[in-house]
């Protein structure tokens, strides 16, 4: 008996938590993407904070400045500044926006309560003795000593993170005069200096940085890795590009990706799918059936999401073009090529070649760019011994498509405002050059210093990279062992759940918890082997 009322006890939960699940990933599990409107409702782009995720997501934006607007749900005014918020946000949030990944624009909802969460809403209706009235964000809209609503403020993410109210010279500033889409968006271009307009085509009328001298630029584009990754696996799943003499090639790949991806999300969902791949795509499936539905995105490998949930965000940082069909992709993949360059060892050197060229020839659409890149890995003659060598063939390699794109962008077709140059300019890199004082007009003649290119390549596509995921450690308080699951903490609908509750959760959850560990773990057993020798992630 006592059985059967814990597996309904069991039943009822499970169902409660699907239930939430389906709400949290259908609205803020995504960062910066609009959220889906359900019954014909108009999608919000702003992405809703509360208590619990309020920090991981400022804290996770590639944004440059955010607004946070606090509000009460009951509050005729703030009702009726939903819409001109909102106008805003579109210009700014999700894939589809004029200007993605410039401003993130959330609210906080400083009267939602406990009985206003599915989940809590479940929970309480299980443990009736906890109140479902407690405002679960009151000490959040306390700390930033919320007055009034609506209440907007603005300042770098990083700096919401963490703040202190007594930090005197706080980059967060009070928007006192937004109260009309227009006002709010007058208020935002006097801030940066822009000109946005609600009638902007996607990327119009914004202030692009081509400043080369500064390589503090580059620590942009670790988004840009990652959305070139999840773009490059998504393409392989959509043109069904798994076959039986591309299946290896690719896993090879993912091994490269587990061990040295810059983005330890890539890292985790890279090797979550390597783990799973015989499973997923079993190679007898592909001799039977050389496009098989299991090896595309129809089948179970396209629910994985190779960098994590919120990849691929829609948009481009670093790699952004002054029109939507320019740089992009092709510059991420390169970042994303040159990154793992230099992060191979001496041993690894030259399967790390061999597998960046059975990568580009096999899985890149492109077909005049895959044959150039073909031919370029055909002439090397002799196995790679350095890791140093690997990084400076693929620079080198780089710089030779870059003066074939530099003739045929010469005819028009090219992104003007980012001509293709000999990599890397002198403005970055005047070491490298053995003299600096030779006209740029003859860039095939260019005496290069190596062992400073080599330099300058390990650092920039290195350290100066990762910069970005770095400073967010330290600025949340922890420090470069945060694990894998801490780092992708996204936005979500989630609460905190009270004591009692998460303590009998967890024995209802520990029962089943531990026989699937159990099952999972006998089924993996084998195919964790392969990957002992690679780096931890």
């Amino acid at each position: 008996m006592s059985c059967s009322i814990f597996l309904l006890f069991l039943a009822l939960f499970v169902s409660i938590l699907e239930q939430s699940v389906s709400v949290s990933n259908g609205s803020q599990r995504v960062i910066l993407r609009a959220i889906s409107g359900q019954d014909g409702e108009k999608p919000d782009f702003a992405v809703e904070l509360n208590a619990t995720n309020f920090d991981s997501v400022l804290k996770e934006t590639p944004a440059p400045y955010a607004i946070v607007e606090f509000f009460a749900h009951w509050c005729p005014a703030c009702r009726n500044y939903k819409p001109q918020y909102e106008k805003v946000a579109k210009l700014f949030n999700g894939a589809d926006a004029s200007h993605p990944g410039i401003i993130l624009m959330t609210r906080v909802d400083c009267a939602l309560t406990l009985f206003q969460s599915t989940v809590i809403h479940g929970l309480c209706s299980l443990f009736p003795s906890y109140s479902p009235f407690s405002q679960i964000n009151s000490k959040l809209c306390d700390k930033f000593s919320v007055k009034y609503y609506p209440m907007l403020l603005w300042g770098p993410p990083k700096k919401f993170v963490g703040w202190d109210p007594k930090q005197e010279n706080s980059e967060i500033l009070t928007i006192e005069r937004g109260r009309t889409a227009d006002i709010l968006l007058g208020w935002i271009n006097k801030q940066l200096g822009s000109s946005y307009g609600f009638d902007d085509e996607k990327y119009e009328n914004e202030h692009l940085q081509r400043n080369f001298s500064d390589p503090g630029q580059i620590a942009k584009a670790i988004y840009d890795v990652e959305e070139a990754t999840s773009t490059a696996f998504g393409i392989i799943l959509d043109q069904r590009m798994i076959k039986s003499e591309t299946r290896a090639s690719l896993i090879k790949f993912l091994q490269l990706l587990v061990a040295h991806h810059p983005s330890k999300r890539c890292r985790k969902g890279s090797a979550d799918i390597l783990v799973d791949f015989d499973n997923l795509c079993p190679s007898e499936i592909l001799l039977a059936n050389n496009e098989a539905d299991s090896c595309s995105k129809k089948g179970t490998l396209g629910n994985y999401q190779i960098c994590g949930e919120e990849v691929p965000r829609g948009y481009w940082m670093y790699c952004r073009g002054s029109k939507n069909d320019t740089r992009g992709f092709s510059c991420g993949l390169w970042v994303l090529l040159h990154s793992l360059s230099v992060r191979v060892e001496d041993g690894e050197s030259d399967l790390a070649f061999r597998t960046t060229c059975d990568f580009i020839y096999n899985f890149f659409v492109c077909e005049e760019c895959r044959q150039h890149f073909h031919g370029m890995c055909s002439s090397v003659s002799s196995p790679f011994k350095k890791a140093r060598d690997f990084a400076l063939w693929l620079w080198s390699a780089h710089n030779q498509v870059n003066e074939r794109l530099m003739k045929d962008e010469s005819l028009g077709g090219g992104d003007p405002e980012f001509p293709k140059v000999t990599w890397p300019p002198k403005q970055l890199c005047p070491s490298c050059y053995l003299n600096p004082r030779k006209t740029s007009d003859e860039n095939s003649k260019i005496d290069w210093n190596e062992n400073e290119v080599f330099k300058f390549l390990v650092s920039y596509y290195g350290k100066e990279l990762v910069n970005l995921y770095k400073d967010k450690e330290l600025q949340a308080g922890g420090g470069t062992e945060k694990t894998v699951n801490e780092e992708l903490v996204a936005s979500t609908n989630a609460v905190v759940v009270p004591l009692g509750a998460a303590l009998a959760i967890a024995v209802a959850s520990c029962a089943f918890g531990a026989l699937a560990c159990f099952w999972r773990s006998q089924q993996k057993n084998r195919k964790y082997k392969h990957l002992h020798s690679l780096k931890n992630i």
